[in-house]
Order: structure tokens, then C-alpha cells, then sequence
């Protein structure tokens, strides 16, 4: 909730999958990502969610419609990662993006790695559009609360760094990493 009068940062969660956009079962993906950024995030945020399909076309007007007539400072998808033929997010990502960092998707796949020795196969990544960190996540709440404990300590300079709004953690849940001033 935010206070009166202060805008609320805007955050995009977008959940790609086939079976949930079609209502075959509930979305647990997009719900995890909002819960694990409530407790790391105290700057007011608000969501903007939606859970859509895996075709190409439609994550790549979404991710847009997210950074450039939303304002979102930070998309994260969750779902169509890995190598079957549907999973196109990174594709999705990497059409939409200036810049990619792939160091993200490194670091996800290493932390993943401890848990499961499939994680070799996802192709998460993350790249910048605009004033946008866009920042793919696997489909299952155990392994996004992995990952974004894994990469969140670096996401609020990389949006510091791309002009976007500075985000404030709460460092009983997360500490973000800064540098110091010298």
C-alpha cells in the first residue's frame, strides 16, 4: 500500500504460459514473484500483472507496453524458459532489449544448479530496455524465490544506473548491494 500523495514505483510480472492464460489451472508463478517482492521491496509499488500465452509476438508487446506506456522500472517473466519448442521468453527479451545482461541468467543458473541438475537447460537472461530491467524467471515458486534471492541485491543499482526510480529494501529480508560514495 502507499502512502498518500507519493506515486507508487511500477513493477511488471508477466506470467507466460499457455495452460493458466487459458484458465487449465491457476497461476502460482506471478502471485510468488509479488509475494517475494513485498517483503524485499519498502519503496511503494504496485504490480502490473498479466499472464499471457507463450507466442513471441504477444510477450514482445507486453514486455513494451510494460517499459515504454506503463513506466515499469522492472518487468519479470516467469515461465517458457527452457529449451521445449513453446519457450520463447529469452527470445521475447533478447528482440526487445538495447542491452543484455547475461550475468543474471548466469547466476540463476548456478543457484538453481544447487537444487536441481536440469537447470543447465533454462535460458534465463535479462536485458535493459529504456529505463527498463527486464529479468526472466523460471515457472516454479521454489526456484523464482531461489533466483530472485540469488540476483535481487544487484537489481536495484542496475536500475539506479539506467535512471530509474531508486528502490529501498528491507534489509531484514535482502540486502542490496550499492557502492559506497567515494
Amino acid at each position: 500500500m502507499k502512502p498518500e500523495g507519493i506515486a507508487a514505483v511500477k513493477i511488471g510480472i508477466i506470467t507466460v504460459s499457455d495452460r493458466a492464460s487459458k484458465g487449465h489451472y491457476k497461476d502460482k508463478s506471478g502471485p510468488a514473484i509479488i509475494d517475494v517482492l513485498q517483503e524485499y521491496i519498502k519503496t511503494p509499488w504496485e504490480p502490473i500483472h498479466q499472464v499471457i500465452p507463450d507466442e513471441q509476438y504477444l510477450i514482445e508487446s507486453t514486455m513494451k507496453q510494460m517499459a515504454d506506456k506503463e513506466n515499469c522500472c522492472l518487468i519479470i517473466t516467469t515461465g517458457g524458459t527452457g529449451p521445449a519448442e513453446r519457450d520463447v521468453t529469452p527470445e521475447a527479451t533478447e528482440a526487445v532489449c538495447q542491452k543484455m545482461i547475461p550475468g543474471f541468467g548466469e547466476q540463476m543458473r548456478q543457484v538453481s544448479l544447487k537444487y536441481v541438475p536440469t537447470a543447465i537447460l533454462s535460458r534465463q537472461t535479462a536485458g535493459i530496455r529504456h529505463q527498463s530491467l527486464i529479468l526472466n524467471l523460471p515457472g516454479k515458486p521454489k526456484a523464482i524465490r531461489e533466483c530472485l534471492e540469488a540476483v535481487f541485491p544487484a537489481i536495484p543499482y542496475c536500475i539506479d544506473l539506467i535512471d530509474g526510480p531508486f528502490l529501498e529494501v528491507d534489509e531484514k529480508h535482502i540486502q542490496a548491494f550499492r557502492p559506497k560514495a567515494t
